[in-house]
């Protein structure tokens, strides 16, 4: 069974436009109580992983030979160990088991996915991957201004988001890989045509399948790479640098459109990059309990409890009361916010004081 790819892409918006979007993609939003193990995201976690690894291996392989490498590649030569160790947390904690019982999606382009893993692909997806703590407390609260989000699902939007930047340094990778092999090809002709040497250095990796790619798949890298080569050479490469000019204007552009334009791209994949790594790190960094407090409906029910107890109790046992209602929630597929509000109307109405503290309905053995 072939697993569905989830890969969002959009514009940059601004925080207001952002939470507006979002607000409508909640309203649009139909759910289930399950997502469907055939968008599960792990097998396609490893193919992106996969193919940052070739990326970051040509990269270390052109670096010793002495060619350019893609500036957005600097990124990845530099933090690679941070994407390895994200994919091997994620692999051992998101079992399929786990993933399907995630919330899922009932409608639309993204039915049967976790609901939690299309909203952290939007969030990246309209910020080019740049997230931090109050940028992501702020757009899950527009989210909840329409529906409410499950304690599970808050508490695991990290692991999304970070999938989801994965899958965006992968869009990345696939723009330096084939700008790298185009910069070997460039080397390759100006080592034989330019340079006239007998003993050819860059002429092996030339035969490998993954290097025959379309037909001007590839021009505009390979254009930039080649006049650039070609210019280092002075008066020697003018006949090739009037080639190739002549061969870019007979597709209907000029080389200094070309250069401008693959410029514009590198520039954009560099800062594109340089933000899902600035990312990754970050949220290594966020307080997730703390967020996960602002912004869980349930724990601001709880802290109205009658007789004050709840807010000054420890972590673990908040953390107990709140896996009681997940826990009832999932037996009876009633909401979280109802059942939380339902023992906090019972306990307002109660007359003991024992009765009037709401754990009493949630962890009395006698009330299960």
């Amino acid at each position: 069974m072939n697993n569905r790819v989830l890969n969002i892409k959009g514009a940059v918006l601004d925080r207001y436009q952002l939470e507006n979007y979002l607000e409508k993609v909640a309203s649009d939003h139909i759910i289930c109580p399950e997502s469907d193990k055939n968008t599960y995201p792990i097998p396609r976690l490893k193919e992106n992983f996969k193919f940052i690894t070739k990326t970051y291996e040509i990269l270390s392989e052109d670096l010793k030979l002495g060619i350019n490498i893609h500036p957005a590649g600097e990124w990845l030569l530099d933090n690679y160990y941070i994407v390895e160790e994200a994919v091997k947390n994620i692999e051992k904690d998101l079992s399929i088991e786990k993933y399907t019982n995630f919330v899922g999606i009932q409608n639309g382009m993204y039915k049967g996915m976790a609901r939690i893993y299309v909203l952290a692909a939007e969030i990246i997806a309209y910020t080019d991957s740049k997230i931090d703590g109050d940028i992501l407390k702020n757009l899950l609260d527009a989210y909840q201004r329409k529906k409410t989000l499950n304690m599970e699902e808050i508490w695991w939007i990290g692991t999304f988001l970070q999938i989801a930047i994965i899958e965006n340094i992968r869009d990345v990778c696939e723009k330096i890989y084939v700008s790298q092999v185009q910069k070997y090809k460039v080397e390759s002709i100006v080592e034989r045509l330019v340079e006239n040497k007998k003993e050819l250095k860059f002429l092996k990796r030339l035969e490998t399948k993954e290097n025959n790619l379309l037909p001007g798949q590839m021009m505009y890298p390979f254009v930039e790479y080649m006049s650039y080569k070609l210019k280092k050479y002075g008066r020697q490469a003018i006949s090739y640098l009037n080639i190739l000019e002549e061969q870019v204007n007979k597709m209907g552009t000029s080389v200094s459109e070309i250069i401008k334009k693959e410029h514009f791209d590198i520039a954009l994949k560099k800062v594109s990059i340089g933000n899902s790594i600035k990312s990754m790190k970050e949220l290594s960094r966020i307080n997730f309990l703390e967020i996960f407090e602002q912004i869980n409906g349930v724990e601001e029910i709880l802290k109205k409890d009658p007789m004050n107890v709840y807010v000054d109790m420890d972590y673990k046992t908040k953390a107990y009361y709140r896996n009681r209602i997940k826990e009832i929630s999932k037996k009876t597929k009633i909401s979280e916010i109802y059942i939380a509000n339902k023992a906090l109307a019972i306990a307002s109405a109660a007359n003991g004081e024992k009765e009037k503290h709401i754990g009493y309905y949630l962890v009395d053995e006698r009330n299960r």
